[in-house]
Order: C-alpha cells, then sequence, then structure tokens
C-alpha cells in the first residue's frame, strides 16, 4: 500500500505493490511471502484483481456486490463478487469490447459493443444474443422507460435499438459528421451526444426531434489556453436535472446549464490529453475528471482543487464506488488500481477494515505534492519581474525555488512576454522540420583532426557492428573513436597525420592493402554466417594463400613505386635549391656592383671586418665573378658563343672532303674531376715505374727438363711455362 497527500488530502493505493503469478504454487507463494518484505505488506483487497494485458473499461453493477471489468488479450470479461472478495467468472469474447452496460441490478444482463460492429447480449448463463449496427459504434446508452438502445459512431445517425420489440428502429438524423459519446440524463432521460466537432447535440426520445445544442469548442478556448485545433467532445456526464459535464480533446471540462449556452465554469488539465472520464461526487459537490496521465477532483461551483492522483500508467477509464471514498482505475497495465480516499466518503461495506487501518496510519510520512502550481526559480522571478513577491502568500519557498499559482504565472508571462505565442509557434514548426529531417539520410559527424582517419574508423566500426549483429553471440568491440584515451588525437592539431610525408607514404601502401584483407575477411564470414555450411573445398580450387601472395607483390610494387617517386621529388627539390642559391647569389653580386666601390673601400678599411658567405653542402665556390660570367655568357648569341669556344680550344671546327663540315666539342671539366684524372695519371706513373719484369726467372735448365712429351712450341715445357712446353711431356711445373 501507498500512501500520498495532495493539498492535505491523503490517498492511499491499495493495489500498489508485487502481485504474486498465477502458476505458482501454494507452497511457492507461501514462501514468498515469507522471503519478501514488499509481498508481506501489500494488501489484495480483491483476489486475482487484474487483466492478462490491458484493462480498457470497468463498472459497478447498482446493487453494488459486483464489479465487471473489460480488457484483453484475448477479449474478455471479469466479474469480481465484493462478498467473496474473489473473482466469480471470467467469459472470453471474440472481439474488444468498445463499450458495455449492466442493464439489470446484478449481472445477469449486460451488453457489449465491440470494434466489429457487432452488439452482444449476455444473460445469467452466458452469451445470449449478437447483432451488428450499420457503422463502427464508439458508445452507447440504455433508455430505461422506452428500453431503446442508442448508438453512436463514425455516422451522422444515432441509431435505435428497441430490446423489448428486438428490432431497430428509426435512426435519429443529426447534423454532425461523426459521434464520440453520449448520455441519458437519469432525471427527465434528455438524451445528449458529443460531436467530433466540439458541440453536443440534447434530443428528447419521446418525440425524436433535437431540444437544443451546446457550443463546446468555442467555449472551451480562455485566456491562456493554447488551441492547436478543433476541440471535439469526448466525455459526457449529466448531474441531476440541469447540469451537464464536457469533456474535450484539449483537455478541458466545461460545466453547463443546460438552460444556457455559455459554460459556468472551464477547468484545464493542462495536459493537452483528451478528457475520458467524468463523475459527480454528490456528497461534497466535486468533480473528477480524467485524462490518460492524472484524474483531478475539484469543486463543480469555484473550480477550486480538491486533490488529484497521477498513476505510473495511463489511465483507460474511471469508476466510483457508490457512497464510498473508494474508487476503481482501468489501466495500461494489467493491475486495476484501487484508491481509497476517506475525505470523499467512508470504506465500502464489505472492506470496512480499510478504515481501521487507515486511522492507525495517520501519522505515517507522507510525500507533498503541489497541484495547479508552476515551480520557478529566483533567476525566473527576475525575468517576469516579480522579485518582490518573495516572502508573500503568493509565492511558496520550495528546495531552491518556488511554487505560484499556474493562472498568476500565466497572466504575468503573457504581460511581459506578448510575442510568446510566435516563438511558440516557430518552435513548432522548427520541431516538425527536425522531425523531417530525422527520416532522411543522417550524416555522421567528423572530427576537426583527422578527418579521412575517423571516417575510415567509423566504416570499420559499422563493418563490424553488423557483423557481430549477424552472429548470435556476437559482441562488438568499441572503437577507436568511442574511447576516451585516443580522444587528443582527433582534437589537438598536432597529431594530425601528413599524408605527404615520406614515411607516410611508404607505409600507407602496406596498411591499406591490411586493411582491404580485413574487409575481404569479413565479407567473407559475413557470407558464412548468413548461407549455410557448404562442402569442403575440391584439391584442385586455388587456395587463399595464392591470392595472399598476389596482394604481397602488389604492395612491394606500390612501395617501389613511391620509393621512386620520393628519390624525384628529393631529385628536383636539389636542383630547385641550387637555382634558388644560384638566384641568391647573383642578387647579392649585384648589389655589391651598385654601391660606391669608393665608399665601400673606405668602409673596409676603416672597419678591417671580413664578410662571410654561406655555402650548401656538396657545392663549389670558386667566385663570384664566375657566376656572373655564366649567366653572361648564357645572354650571348650562338656565334658569338662558338667564337669564344674556339679560342678557349673547347670546341674545333674542320672541313671535311666531301664539303661538310666536322665539329669537335671538348666537354668541360669541373675542378674536382680534373684533380681525380691528375691523382688517377700520377698513380699509373708510379706502379708503372715500381713494376718489375720476370724475365731473370726463366733459365736453360727448365727448357729441357721433363721436356718430350705432347707439348710443344707453346706447351708448359717451351719458353713461357716455369718448366718448360705447355705439352704433357714438356718440363712445365716439373720439379727442381
Amino acid at each position: 500500500m501507498q500512501i500520498s497527500s495532495v493539498n492535505d488530502v491523503k490517498i492511499y493505493n491499495l493495489s500498489h505493490g508485487k502481485s504474486l503469478p498465477e502458476w505458482l504454487s501454494d507452497r511457492k507463494k507461501r514462501q514468498l511471502q515469507k522471503q519478501d518484505v514488499d509481498i508481506q505488506r501489500r494488501i489484495e483487497l480483491i483476489q486475482d484483481f487484474e487483466m492478462p494485458t490491458v484493462c480498457t473499461s470497468i463498472k459497478v453493477s447498482r446493487d453494488g456486490q459486483f464489479i465487471l471489468a473489460a480488457g484483453t488479450y484475448k477479449p474478455r470479461i471479469r466479474c469480481y463478487d465484493t462478498c467473496q472478495l474473489s473473482l466469480k467468472f471470467e467469459r472470453c469474447l471474440d472481439s474488444d469490447v468498445v463499450a458495455f452496460d449492466i442493464l439489470s441490478d446484478d449481472y445477469s444482463k449486460l451488453v457489449f459493443l465491440h470494434c466489429d460492429r457487432h452488439v452482444e447480449f449476455h444473460s445469467q448463463h452466458g452469451y445470449y444474443y449478437k447483432t451488428r449496427i450499420p457503422k463502427f459504434g464508439r458508445d452507447f446508452a440504455y433508455h430505461y422507460p422506452s428500453c431503446d438502445l442508442f448508438f453512436v459512431g463514425a455516422s451522422s445517425e444515432i441509431y435505435r435499438l428497441n430490446l423489448e420489440q428486438g428490432r431497430f428502429l428509426n435512426s435519429l438524423q443529426t447534423d454532425a459528421a461523426e459521434h464520440n459519446v453520449c448520455d441519458i440524463n437519469p432525471v427527465h432521460h434528455l438524451f445528449a451526444t458529443g460531436t467530433t466537432e466540439g458541440k453536443v447535440e440534447c434530443w428528447d426520445p419521446r418525440v425524436r426531434n433535437r431540444v437544443g445544442m451546446l457550443d463546446c469548442a468555442l467555449s472551451s478556448v480562455t485566456e491562456g489556453t493554447e488551441v492547436q485545433g478543433l476541440p471535439s467532445v469526448t466525455a459526457l456526464k449529466f448531474n441531476g436535472s440541469l447540469t451537464v459535464a464536457a469533456g474535450t480533446s484539449t483537455g478541458q471540462v466545461l460545466l453547463y446549464d443546460l438552460r444556457s449556452s455559455h459554460p459556468l465554469l472551464v477547468k484545464d488539465h493542462y495536459y493537452n490529453l483528451p478528457i475520458n472520464s467524468l463523475h459527480f461526487q454528490q456528497q461534497l459537490d466535486l468533480v473528477l475528471s480524467a485524462d490518460s496521465k492524472i484524474i483531478k477532483i475539484w469543486n463543480k461551483d469555484s473550480g477550486k482543487m480538491f486533490s488529484s492522483i497521477e498513476p505510473q500508467t495511463n489511465i483507460n477509464d474511471v469508476c466510483i464506488y457508490p457512497g464510498s471514498g473508494m474508487l476503481f482505475t482501468a489501466n495500461e497495465d494489467p493491475k486495476m488500481n484501487t484508491f481509497y480516499i476517506p475525505a470523499l466518503g467512508p470504506a465500502p461495506r464489505w472492506c470496512s477494515f480499510l478504515d481501521n487501518l487507515t486511522e492507525e496510519l495517520e501519522e505515517s510520512p507522507e510525500s507533498t505534492v503541489y497541484d495547479d502550481y508552476k515551480f520557478v526559480t529566483r533567476k525566473d522571478l527576475e525575468n517576469l519581474g516579480l522579485s518582490h513577491l518573495v516572502g508573500s502568500s503568493l509565492l511558496r519557498a520550495y528546495m531552491h525555488g518556488f511554487f505560484m499559482d499556474i493562472r498568476l504565472y500565466h497572466k504575468v508571462k503573457t504581460m511581459a512576454n506578448p510575442f510568446a505565442y510566435e516563438e511558440y509557434r516557430k518552435d513548432k514548426i522548427r520541431q516538425k522540420i527536425e522531425e523531417s529531417r530525422a527520416q532522411r539520410v543522417q550524416v555522421k559527424k567528423l572530427p576537426k583532426v583527422n578527418k579521412e582517419l575517423a571516417l575510415k574508423l567509423m566504416e570499420e566500426g559499422d563493418d563490424e557492428a553488423e557483423l557481430a549483429s549477424r552472429k548470435k553471440k556476437g559482441k562488438v568491440i568499441p572503437t577507436i573513436l568511442g574511447d576516451d584515451r585516443f580522444q587528443v588525437m582527433f582534437e589537438n592539431p598536432d597529431y594530425q597525420v601528413d599524408e605527404q610525408s615520406e614515411e607516410f607514404r611508404l607505409l600507407n601502401p602496406i596498411v591499406s592493402k591490411v586493411g582491404q584483407k580485413r574487409k575481404k575477411k569479413m565479407c567473407l564470414l559475413a557470407q558464412q554466417a548468413a548461407a549455410a555450411p557448404q562442402e569442403e573445398e575440391p584439391e584442385g580450387r586455388a587456395s587463399s594463400e595464392e591470392e595472399s601472395s598476389d596482394d604481397d607483390k602488389s604492395w612491394v610494387e606500390e612501395v617501389r613505386e613511391q620509393r621512386r617517386l620520393i628519390y624525384e621529388e628529393g631529385r628536383d627539390r636539389r636542383r630547385q635549391d641550387r637555382k634558388q642559391a644560384d638566384r641568391d647569389t647573383n642578387l647579392l653580386d649585384q648589389e655589391q656592383n651598385g654601391r660606391g666601390k669608393t665608399s665601400d673601400a673606405a668602409q673596409s678599411t676603416k672597419t678591417g671586418q671580413p664578410r662571410f658567405f654561406q655555402i650548401k653542402a656538396g657545392e663549389e665556390f670558386r667566385s663570384f665573378t664566375d657566376v656572373a660570367r655564366k649567366q653572361k655568357l648564357q645572354k650571348a648569341s650562338l656565334e658569338d658563343r662558338l667564337k669564344l669556344e674556339e679560342h678557349s680550344g673547347t670546341s674545333n671546327m674542320a672541313d671535311t672532303a666531301v664539303g661538310s663540315k666536322q665539329l669537335t666539342f671538348t666537354l668541360k671539366k669541373s675542378e674536382q674531376q680534373r684533380k681525380q684524372q691528375q691523382a688517377e695519371r700520377e698513380h699509373h706513373e708510379e706502379r708503372r715505374k715500381l713494376r718489375r719484369s720476370a724475365g731473370h726467372l726463366s733459365s736453360e735448365r727448365g727448357r729441357g727438363w721433363r721436356g718430350g712429351g705432347r707439348g710443344g712450341g707453346r706447351g708448359r715445357g717451351g719458353g713461357r711455362g716455369r718448366g718448360g712446353g705447355r705439352g704433357r711431356g714438356g718440363g712445365g711445373r716439373g720439379r727442381f
């Protein structure tokens, strides 16, 4: 059981707590009750007071003994006996129940309106009769004096089914396109229906004529109300002979006197949710209005808030037990909630022990909830210009701010910001645009540093995630982008990868090939996971090793190509550097020639400081005049250059016998080359002087010793051998 207090009104949630499954054995249930404290503290007021999935509507019989609830899935109706505090019977149906009603004092006569246009009648023993209406129905009401059932729905007609004659009567033709709800006044039996256009039409069943109409859509728009569309009537309830309450789809409740077309009171829920249930509490003149989020209890004369109930799940229907402070709710949850409010009335006769129980819990702590209040901070008060209200009764201090009345907040905000509606409209338009953009292809946001690397990692992460999703037990490996340790690599510009550097260009072919192999492997694994297991590979089929060897050859060739390109770029760079150095030297020479020679000489003699020039590695310095001479020679004509070369002996021109000319050039050599050639010539001369002849090694003894045989002339035993001619019979290589 859960206890809460709203506006000093205590509310007891009797259904709060854990529920035990039906399939558990009695022994297991007893063990759980002994072990679990929450199960021990729960109150099971009615046994099995729940539905398999969802409960759509709930009602109490007129004698107060039976509680009937309709729900799903599968569609069914359950009847609970309050005398036994347990389930009496359960009946399964063919389709979902839109609305149902109890025609008798007990459960013996029931009528169900199904979602497939069928109307089903049940008696005490069960199913009795089924018929069908022309259009889909949304609600119906029973007229006791004439035994007529009035059905409203997706049609402009109101269908009448007479249960005494057992046939359909002439329909009531209305001006509305569709109808949502209907109700009959219990005093003078006036029939009223709520339309989708936001109007309430009142009909007299005796003459079958419309006697009045109320425009709720126009009256629901008040000061501070945000209108997003045409409000339709979604709930209708009579109270006495002259009062009727209408709930709209935008969350307003309008109280009317049938003698006036203007509402007596307009109550806003401030949730913009349709009102689905309305009830009157006669003893305290209260109104219970409920939408899918909250149940509000307020005074019907002044509209002052009495209390409110906000369950954890959405509300489908609310039912008050007559003459008590207990109410039941049908929720979007298997469990049906039971609330007990002692301020509304005593506990029902079949659970009178609740009064004693609540008296014992009077002093228990509860949480305070403020309704119809807006929480604001000091900064909000300064923006609204309400800082002077701090300490007054209009502001209630709470935590780090204040609670103020919602009506006062709306009035002040309207005065402080008259263009709030325009901002709200722009915000709504922006939200609609963002929702439409969400359906487009999402572009991944890349970091500022290393975008190419991040994009590559994203693609690899997507492939791995897809492969892991195909596997039953696949685990997604965290990527570098999601690891905080590597976050600096994509934020700090110092970690930017230089794709033009030599190291990157030499490693990139290897990395790219490894990535291609990895992608091929992942595609192969994905195909193996998706397809059925294939047969083993035949012997003659090429293996993956040959493919890997071909890949290795390809990346080796790419590395070689990158090395060649790097060498050529380096050579061109060095050539450009030499040209730039020559230009700098020429400019320096021109600057020196342009200055006054006498002033330079005088200054040099006065200072006596030498001038230094930097020469790069691998270069040879001759003189500044040599560089100027080269440039002057390049500007000269071809004839002048040929004459200059003839005088210097570099080229020689001669006439041949046939009349043509022969031109001989002598290439210029650098000082280093000339020095190298001179050193080689000196070395050869020195070796020639030191070389000794081998003539003194020859002797007469060696010529004839062991001579003869097959040798002769140039044989080993002859003159050139160490012992005679080269023949085997000669004396070559003889032993002395």
